[in-house]
């Protein structure tokens, strides 16, 4: 798929458990409101009660992490650097994240709870709990996100639908970055071809999002390639495999038996590149695959002009605690995911959705 063949949105990616291309999977709903769709960050640290940073456990509802970032700055009379947060939490949704506030010297303001909390049918904001800590809290610092799903439409009485979920439970998934990613109608996708094309500079771009829609979608091509040709779970000669869960990686020269069950287990994953500048240490056929990015030049070769460094991403994601329960015209769905997959792309796999 190049450049001139993207008019349509979402691209149909193919799904791995379905012919999605037939219209053969249910027609469902999973945002009929926020509280259809809850997330909640997973640290494996607590903070340690001390410190120049006060560390707040925060709710919220209808809005997104930028958003509380900046009311935060206000109420703490902080500059928005000052704010730190981990990932970036969907806006349709209830969220609960930790954020991070710099308060060198200053006790913490009265009354934060008031001067935070924040309703109106636009969103919500709800302060849980808070603790000081000695460092700022850094992107991608959080390593999983813990996701409770309501779901319905024609999907709840779909009687494929439990062997699919079990499915996945068993093998995993296609770890395609979500629409989120992209925006509305892929405007993000659009602007990043927009900025790229002319040069990208930080000051169009000062949270690096039209970069990184533009290496997903890269990385998205990449992964489709490998579900069409079912070896998106399997490794390939010179593939890089990476340690479920890490970014531990390693190169399979050959595919032995033990490298097969560790597959098979789900306790490492074939990889697909982010695009950047770089070699990649994949060989032989795993390296063929990854010239896919190079049907769209023009985000390529500008991701290259503005410097990102080569990535990796595991082509396949793992259910964490996952089950299935359900309720009176609904379903609902409970699992965890390592940080930057997309409950979305589990959803792509169980449902239709004019979003997904």
């Amino acid at each position: 798929m190049n450049e001139q063949q993207v008019a349509e949105w979402p691209p149909q990616w193919p799904r791995a458990y379905s012919d999605s291309l037939s219209g053969t999977l249910p027609v469902g709903d999973y945002r009929a409101s926020a509280e259809d769709f809850q997330v909640e960050e997973c640290l494996e640290f607590s903070p340690e009660g001390h410190g120049e940073h006060l560390w707040l456990w925060i709710e919220k509802r209808g809005l997104s992490t930028l958003d509380v970032a900046g009311r935060l700055a206000r109420a703490c009379e902080v500059r928005p650097r000052d704010i730190g947060y981990s990932g970036m939490k969907d806006r349709i949704a209830v969220t609960r994240q930790w954020f991070s506030v710099h308060l060198p010297g200053r006790d913490t303001p009265d009354a934060m709870a008031r001067v935070l909390e924040h309703a109106d049918d636009a969103g919500a904001i709800h302060l849980l709990a808070q603790v000081r800590h000695p460092r700022k809290l850094k992107r991608g610092v959080h390593s999983r996100n813990r996701f409770v799903l309501r779901i319905s439409g024609d999907v709840v009485d779909d009687a494929d639908l439990e062997r699919r979920w079990q499915t996945m439970c068993h093998h995993g998934l296609p770890n395609y970055v979500g629409p989120q990613r992209f925006g509305v109608e892929g405007r993000n996708l659009s602007k990043a071809r927009a900025i790229l094309a002319r040069g990208w500079r930080k000051r169009d771009d000062r949270q690096g999002m039209l970069l990184s829609a533009a290496r997903s979608y890269l990385f998205n091509q990449q992964l489709a390639a490998r579900v069409l040709d079912d070896n998106w779970a399997t490794p390939l000669p010179g593939e890089v495999m990476m340690l479920d869960g890490t970014n531990s990686q390693f190169v399979a020269e050959t595919i032995d038996a033990s490298l097969t069950q560790r597959t098979a287990r789900l306790d490492v994953h074939p990889s697909g590149v982010l695009w950047g500048t770089g070699n990649s240490a994949s060989m032989s056929v795993a390296a063929e695959y990854e010239a896919v990015v190079q049907y769209d030049s023009l985000l390529a070769r500008g991701l290259e002009t503005a410097d990102v460094r080569l990535g990796r991403r595991p082509l396949r994601a793992r259910l964490i605690a996952p089950s299935l329960t359900r309720e009176s015209q609904a379903l609902k769905l409970e699992f965890e995911l390592a940080r930057g997959c997309f409950a979305t792309s589990v959803l792509r796999e169980l449902m239709n959705h004019p979003s997904l």
